[in-house]
């Protein structure tokens, strides 16, 4: 007769290998739901999900046999894990054909101690969009919580769990990767802030879906400022405004209605001018406010001509991108410490997950 053991698997879909615009399909429209949907699986005895702004990632608890165990990393027990959640997935999500038929290449699939690695570094703020921040540090404690509450979770993810919590805050304590983290978007915001002042009467346009919009979309979430976003794409600001709140809007009716914003962030890649004096001239000209526009896209996405304009205020990315930069060198000269504590605690936890 075979062993019996449990195998932690970690499936997940991140910022790394799909945009921000297409994740909103990915994620789960109602994440309770969803777990109990996932704990039906046959096998599946724990799970627990962990859903932002820039991941899915769903861990699971399986009760296998030894000699049956499929490695999640070979091709063989991709498929396997793929398979058996790809109806679940889809069920409970907005994922289109084309992202069924392109799951195997999407989807991340791992066991144990891959998982344990993953999660302490996620813990950490290795793995974020902006290093050392705490929103996923924040929502795995959320999770755990949850799980515990609905009891989703069980002995195993639990104890692994409350490890990586305890493990992380250590971590995160020892080595400050955490202290006076700045995102793009807290830099650019506090840049408008020192200009005119920001706060929720002020009417903001957010133009771009990627990470960069992302960073400042977070921000203004925290701030508790309402916002419009647009794209060339109206998917991809529908998509982006699901995970990320803000008010979708068409990009044509923006243009004609770009006197109605006092503060316009402008975060591309496009590489051509979204704006210039000739479009938005004749709808500018007879504006009594000022506005302020901030153009923090890759190349420039705003033509400097507009400047001629009564009351409009230009700022460019290079007015923050020295304090941005500046932080994100701070958090990059920690990480090497971070790691390194990590690859002494790893054996320690697997020890004592193989105990739990």
């Amino acid at each position: 007769m075979s062993d019996v053991k449990f195998d932690v698997l970690n499936a997940r879909v991140t910022f790394k290998n799909v945009p921000l615009h297409s994740l909103a399909r990915f994620a789960f429209k109602d994440v309770a739901a969803a777990t109990d949907a996932f704990k039906k699986i046959p096998g599946v005895e724990e799970c627990i999900i962990i859903q932002t702004s820039s991941r899915v990632e769903i861990f699971t608890v399986s009760n296998l046999e030894t000699d049956d165990s499929t490695d999640a990393r070979r091709p063989e027990g991709k498929g396997l894990i793929i398979n058996q959640m790809k109806e679940t997935w889809q069920e409970n999500s907005n994922i289109e054909q084309i992202d069924i038929d392109h799951f195997d290449q999407t989807l991340e699939v791992f066991k144990d101690d891959d998982v344990y690695l993953h999660l302490l570094r996620l813990a950490c703020g290795l793995d974020s969009i902006v290093v050392g921040k705490e929103e996923v540090f924040d929502e795995i404690k959320k999770s755990i919580e949850n799980a515990k509450k609905s009891g989703a979770s069980g002995k195993i993810l639990n104890k692994l769990f409350d490890s990586i919590i305890r493990l992380a805050n250590s971590i995160r304590g020892s080595t400050e990767i955490s202290k006076e983290v700045l995102s793009l978007g807290d830099v650019a915001l506090n840049l408008i802030e020192e200009k005119v002042g920001l706060d929720a009467k002020k009417k903001v346009l957010l133009i771009g879906t990627g990470e960069s919009a992302a960073m400042v979309a977070k921000t203004l979430g925290q701030k508790e400022i309402s916002f419009s976003v647009t794209s060339k794409d109206m998917e991809r600001a529908a998509n982006f405004s699901q995970l990320l709140c803000g008010t979708p809007l068409e990009f044509a009716d923006v243009l004609t209605g770009f006197d109605k914003f006092d503060i316009i962030i402008v975060a591309t890649t496009a590489d051509y001018f979204l704006i210039d004096l000739e479009t938005i001239k004749l709808v500018m000209k007879e504006k009594k406010k000022g506005t302020l526009i901030l153009d923090i896209s890759e190349p420039r996405a705003v033509e400097e001509t507009i400047m001629e304009l009564p009351r409009i205020k230009l700022l460019f990315r290079d007015q923050v991108a020295e304090i941005y930069e500046e932080n994100a060198r701070l958090r990059a000269g920690i990480v090497p410490a971070v790691e390194k504590i990590i690859d002494k605690e790893l054996p320690v936890l697997s020890a004592s997950m193989k105990r739990a």
